[in-house]
Formats: structure tokens, sequence, C-alpha cells
């Protein structure tokens, strides 16, 4: 029999044992030890890890079998195991999080069946290793196992759902939404990965849709929601909640919307997230009814308030008239923002109406020509006009006005390269400067210019990220 040791950082995990392959044997031993580690190996002496399915942040899971139960039963047992090093305050809040995990599994599992039973929780208390006069104390939270896979998995297997099963799986997720919500619990972490669909015993109907890991979950007393944490996926978790701020029922329905757009365009949340806009850019990529859209924009609006404000008025909703799907539209350019007019005053008349803002193309080649006549009306000038100042006054206004002119888009592109040419032939025929080190010169401006706007616009972009 193979046992899986659960200590992170162990370097051989598997260990073999011949003798437990006898059920005899398996039920009477008492314990088993880590060949590499010495790690105990069998858990509460009755669970006995397999295999390791997945590890994050906080710990890792594995696949277990109760030695305890006549059919070996399965289950999943979870290790809490942060990442680095915390300090005692850091330690406590995240060993909260995870027994609240446990008391909400408790509480919820046992009252519905879309939610995995709570099987066990216990510590385990060991010597440390490669250092064993310390000692390790660990969690452990052992629940159902739901024989399936996630819809992240799913996603990646078949494709894009179809209309129809992101409708059904709405069907089936919202009742429990609704149910964890009146137990005055909020999720926090919904996404793909945690949602799990069990194999199905009728080959034409699909397994039933689960709600997995609650470990980021918020419990709330006495109001209508509950302070955050920074505990959150990214993508999925709606501003409330990534600005540590209350988190409500209709952040759970956020992150259920981002579900559902993910799964019926096969894009990440990143590449449907229009930053610029500030708003979600996922129609043009799907081909899903009316209905359904509306329901998934109010559900991912950033305002909680805005949003709806239980999960059954989502079901209201989507029981509507049904309307014919509605068909893709292709992405719009970026425009500027423009700030809401007051009701009471009069529209701005067209001249007040600001131009779109220059693309970063239009910007860095119009730095180009700028430096690139800039030297060459330099070398002009230095020849025509004797007097530095008017020198300088002349080459002031001119280049001015260049920029003017590109800024107010007069100047096209094959404006830009004629104004270049002529001014390379004023340039060479007037100065007795080779014509070589002429070009090299205006040459290198430009390219000095695209340079030096190129890293004013990358910090101006971060300086206002961080504001």
């Amino acid at each position: 029999m193979k046992i899986y040791c659960t200590r992170p950082g162990c370097h051989r995990p598997e260990n073999h044992f011949a003798e437990l392959d006898d059920r005899a044997t398996l039920l009477t031993v008492q314990q088993k030890y880590c060949t590499t580690c010495g790690m105990p190996l069998i858990l509460d002496g009755r669970y006995i890890p397999e295999k390791l399915l997945g590890q994050g942040g906080f710990g890792a899971a594995f696949l277990a079998h109760d030695r305890r139960t006549p059919t070996q039963r399965s289950c999943v047992v979870k290790l809490f195991q942060p990442e680095g090093t915390l300090n005692p305050q850091q330690q406590a809040i995240a060993q909260g999080l995870f027994e609240r995990e446990a008391i909400v599994l408790e509480k919820l599992g046992s009252q519905h069946p879309q939610i995995p039973d709570l099987l066990a929780y216990f510590p385990l208390i060991t010597p440390g290793w490669p250092h064993p006069t310390s000692e390790k104390q660990y969690f452990y939270i052992v629940q159902e196992f739901i024989d399936g896979q996630n819809l992240e998995q799913e996603l990646h297997q078949k494709g894009t759902f179809s209309e129809t099963e992101v409708l059904q799986l709405l069907q089936e997720l919202l009742p429990v939404l609704q149910f964890i919500h009146e137990n005055d619990t909020i999720h926090r972490d919904i996404k793909p990965s945690n949602i799990m669909r069990s194999r199905s015993q009728v080959a034409t109907e699909p397994g039933r849709l689960y709600l997995l890991d609650f470990g980021a979950v918020k419990l709330v007393t006495g109001a209508v929601g509950g302070k955050s944490t920074t505990i959150y996926s990214s993508g999925f978790a709606p501003p409330e909640q990534m600005g540590g701020r209350t988190v409500f029922p209709a952040t759970d329905l956020y992150a259920l919307a981002v579900t559902c757009i993910v799964l019926l365009t096969g894009k990440l949340p990143k590449d449907l997230f229009d930053a610029y806009r500030n708003q979600w850019q996922w129609r043009p990529h799907t081909n899903v009814s009316h209905t359904l859209a509306a329901v998934l924009d109010r559900m991912l609006l950033p305002t909680p308030s805005d949003r709806f404000a239980s999960a059954t008025q989502v079901l209201t909703a989507l029981s509507g008239p049904p309307t014919p799907p509605t068909p893709p539209t292709p992405p719009t350019p970026p425009t500027p923002p423009t700030p809401p007019t007051p009701p009471t005053l009069p529209p701005l008349p067209p001249t007040a109406i600001a131009k779109p803002p220059l693309s970063t193309n239009e910007v860095l080649t119009g730095a180009g020509f700028t430096g690139f006549e800039g030297m060459l009306l330099l070398i002009a000038l230095n020849m025509i006009l004797p007097h530095p100042a008017i020198q300088t006054l002349c080459w002031a206004l001119v280049l001015g006005s260049l920029i003017w002119a590109q800024y107010q888009r007069w100047l096209k592109n094959r404006h830009l390269v004629i104004i270049a040419a002529l001014s390379i032939g004023l340039a060479i025929s007037i100065t007795p400067i080779p014509w070589s080190v002429v070009l090299l010169s205006s040459a290198s401006a430009g390219l000095a210019t695209i340079f030096a706007t190129a890293l004013f616009r990358l910090i101006y972009n971060i300086i206002s990220r961080i504001i």
C-alpha cells in the first residue's frame, strides 16, 4: 500500500508498505512513519493519505481513505500550513480562517446536499524536520470527497459553455448561495475551480454541482455585511473585496457572474475587463440572449447596491420572458471618459467636446519628428541668424507651432515626411557641415526625444495607478 506523507517539504513523500495490503494488518496497525522525514502517516489514527490533490498558499489537499469504515470510504484531507514565515498575529489570523472553514462545513454541510460534509478536524504535533529538537503543529480538516472534476478542468477539457449550460449552473448554484447567505455566511472565493461537478450515474444527465473551498468564508453576525480581508482570487473579486472593505451577499453574486462569463467565453477575467473604461467587455466574445446578458451585467456592476441584493432576485430575473440572442458586436476603440453633466445644465456646445487623446503610436511618432525637426531647425537658424537670442526665439516659435499642429491633428504622417524631407534639403544647402553629420545629429535627437517621451509616459502611468 502507498501512503503519502503530508509534511510540507518532504523530499520523498511516497511510502510503500507491502504488509498493509493485508486488511487485518491495515485495521490493527497503530501507526506508520515516513521513511524520509519521520512524519506520522496515519492521521488521527484512521485517515490514510494516498495522493496530493493540490496545494496553495495556506496548505495542501490530499485524497485519503478512512480505514475505520467498512468500505474504506474516500475523503479529502486538507492541511493548514501557510507559506513563508508568519508572525504570531498573522499565524493566529490564518489559523482562525482555517478553523472558520471547519465551523462552516460542520454547520452547512450537514444541512445542504451541495456542500461537502465535515468529517473531522484535529491538530497534529510532531517533531520538526530536519531539526527534530523542535516541535511542529499542523491542523487538518477532513471532508467529504466529491468524485468528479471542477468547472475549470471541464472548461479546459470540453471548451466554452453554452447559454443553456450556464443557465443550468445558475439554477443549481443560486439556491446554494441563498442558503449560505441566509445562514449569515459569505463564501468570498467563488470561481470555476471551486465548483465541482460530480460524476453522473446517468450518461445523458450532468452530475450535481457542489460549492467547495470555504477557506475564505466570512461569518456575518448581526449585520448585512462583514469586514473583508485580503484573501480573494484576483479577477473574480469585486472592488469592495479587493479594497478590504465590507462584503455582502452581492459580493458572491459578482464572483459568480465573472465565473459565468469566463465559462461562456473561455477567456481569463483580465482579458474581459477594460481597465481604461473600468467596465467588463465580455459580450463581443459570446452570443447569449438579452435576458441573460442583462442579468450578468447587473451582477457585474462595481457598486454592491446596484447589483441584485440576493440570489433569489437573480433567479426571479432569469425567469423573465426569453428574448432572442443578441449578435456579438465588435469592440470599439477606447474613448476618454467624460464626466456626467448635471441635469440642470445645458449640453456642451460642439466646440467644447474634447478630442480623443493621442494614441501611444501617435505620441511617439510626433516626439521623434519633433526632435528630428528641432535639430535641423537649430542647425539652419545658426547659419541664418547671428544673434543667439533671436535664434532661440525663432526656434521656439517654429517648433511650438509644429507641436501644436500635431496635437490638433492638422499634420498627418505624409505631411511629416514631406516637412522632414524639405527641412533636410534646406539645412544641407545652407550649412557647410557635412550632410552625414546633419542627418546623424537629427536622427539622434529624434531617438532621444522618443526615449524621453516613452520614459515620461511610463512614469506618469505608474504614478497615476498608485494615486
